[in-house]
């Protein structure tokens, strides 16, 4: 799977759904960075065949409208659009 990891401090495991080309996508990843927490990344769009079907799956689970941004932590709280405030307080940031 083409996960992509961005190093930082351990506060849980994060993983962020996006659109290469998104803007917001792009907004939360700066975020995330800008906090200078550990997280992974996928951009959807660049997936193809199985792999896209198998990440696409996995995205329903936790934001059944499959939209990106979609932030993932821990495997339990899911965050969907770009929403500061929200990210900030899951993340104790």
């Amino acid at each position: 799977m083409n996960v992509k990891h961005v190093p930082g401090e351990d506060r849980g495991d994060i993983i962020l759904y996006a659109i290469s080309t998104c803007g917001w996508c792009r907004k939360t990843k700066e975020l995330l960075k800008s906090l200078g927490v550990e997280y992974r990344y996928i951009d959807i769009d660049l997936l193809q065949g199985e792999e896209k079907d198998r990440v696409m799956e996995e995205l329903k689970k936790h934001n059944p409208m499959c939209t990106a941004p979609t932030v993932v932590v821990n495997n339990k709280e899911c965050i969907i659009g770009f929403d500061e405030e929200k990210i900030r307080k899951v993340l104790g940031r």
